[in-house]
């Protein structure tokens, strides 16, 4: 048996999604190389780390023991440490909801325990009060009113709605957002949403920004303290750099009226190029990006144009994108681990035109443990994911919590992909 696949120009061609990449059709095969972004080792941002962006919060997990215990590793890290507080959950709270009357008097406790008060409690819950359709807005409401003066606040960590309308990370986006309250605004602040980690220092968006006259740029990531979060009720408007913002934007121009302008995540020179030109033409105000672009070509040009390429879906890029920024600029691509859906049918159109026979898997599709590496040739592989089908390859994970974008991104990925060569 081998692992199932299919072809570039054999998904460009169809009108529908195979069932491979519809992971209700199938069973789910956590392999070793999901085991980076499905529990109980999960990496980068998820629902936990996202819930304690917000500035002097902490975290109340209520869940079973089993659903709990991979936070352990998280609190390794000085800045998470004494942030996580667990109610542990046992068979008569699972099946009887028990545990619901508990958390109130639970939230009193770990917010007197701590010596400096916290302004905001996240309660993070798990697919059992989804099965037993808790209602966890009112469940806060209650928390709040035994701790006067402090925010309770649900995040859900849902595996089972994780292809739903509303995904676990589009939520917890748009319940820390939902603490903002209304403020004056001012023309010149704008707030960049989207990712829990800062973009690098050195990306051009920031001094792009500032050349349309905004003085103040606002990213949770960079706060420090409440008072700076509450700030970001006082922007102009919301700029989403994340398409799992969008909720979390249109819920800010509901209630406060602040508008939103989005810019995706690209690695192909053009799309940057004419991504930026829109952007300004909504200042009514144009840009010279010619200097970023033909750094931005350089660090291309840097790298042997013989490298063929293999890409996976745990990394700071959409992998269908990518894969075509680099097929432009002369590379090879031999395949793409990660989920094909609708949001990827034009990248595919453009991928089957340069390169025919790239071929596309998805990493949890059963077959997968079938793969076999010796017909074909990569040479670097993009993703965590990848560098497991493919051991003797050079890897560069490109997973790091500084998030790259724009020219600068791209710069940073060659650089990344020169230094393991």
């Amino acid at each position: 048996m081998k692992a199932k696949y299919f072809k570039a120009s054999e998904l460009a061609d169809r009108q529908d999604i195979p069932e491979i990449f519809q992971t209700n059709h199938h069973l789910i095969y956590s392999s070793p190389a999901t085991l980076a972004y499905n529990s109980p080792g999960a990496q980068g941002f998820g629902v936990k780390r996202a819930g304690l962006s917000v500035p002097e919060s902490v975290m109340l997990i209520v869940s079973p023991g089993c659903c709990g215990r991979n936070t352990s590793a998280i609190t390794t890290n000085d800045h998470y440490q004494h942030r996580y507080f667990y109610y542990l959950m046992d068979e008569t709270d699972i099946v009887t909801g028990r545990h619901l009357a508990h958390i109130p008097q639970a939230v009193k406790e770990v917010v007197e325990s701590l010596a400096v008060k916290p302004k905001v409690v996240m309660i993070c819950i798990t697919c059992v009060d989804a099965l037993l359709g808790t209602d966890m807005e009112r469940v806060c409401r209650k928390c709040e009113e035994q701790v006067p003066g402090v925010k309770v606040k649900p995040c859900y960590m849902y595996a089972l709605t994780r292809e739903g309308r509303k995904p676990p990370m589009v939520h917890v986006r748009e319940s820390i957002y939902s603490l903002l309250e209304k403020k004056k605004r001012y023309a010149r602040h704008v707030n960049l949403l989207g990712f829990f980690a800062p973009l690098n220092d050195q990306s051009e968006l920031y001094r792009y920004l500032r050349q349309l006259g905004l003085t103040k740029i606002n990213e949770i990531s960079r706060m420090q303290y409440y008072e700076e979060f509450e700030e970001m009720a006082a922007a102009n408007f919301n700029l989403i750099l994340h398409p799992e913002a969008r909720a979390a934007a249109s819920d800010l121009e509901e209630r406060l009226g602040i508008g939103s302008i989005e810019l995706s995540r690209f690695y192909d020179l053009e799309s940057i190029h004419r991504q930026y030109q829109a952007f300004f033409k909504v200042f009514q105000k144009e840009i010279d990006d010619q200097p970023d672009y033909q750094n931005a070509l350089q660090a291309y040009n840097s790298l042997p144009h013989t490298l063929h390429f293999a890409i996976g879906e745990t990394l700071n890029a959409d992998s269908f994108e990518l894969a075509y920024a680099l097929l432009k600029q002369g590379f090879h691509v031999s395949a793409i681990y990660a989920t094909y859906g609708t949001h990827a049918t034009y990248y595919m159109k453009e991928i089957a035109k340069i390169s025919p026979d790239t071929r596309i898997y998805c990493n949890n599709e059963p077959s997968m443990l079938y793969y076999d590496m010796s017909d074909i040739t990569v040479d670097i592989t993009l993703g965590k994911d990848a560098a497991y089908y493919h051991p003797h390859a050079k890897h560069v994970f490109f997973n790091e919590d500084l998030q790259p974008y724009g020219y600068q991104g791209v710069i940073d990925l060659c650089t990344k992909i020169g230094g393991v060569l």
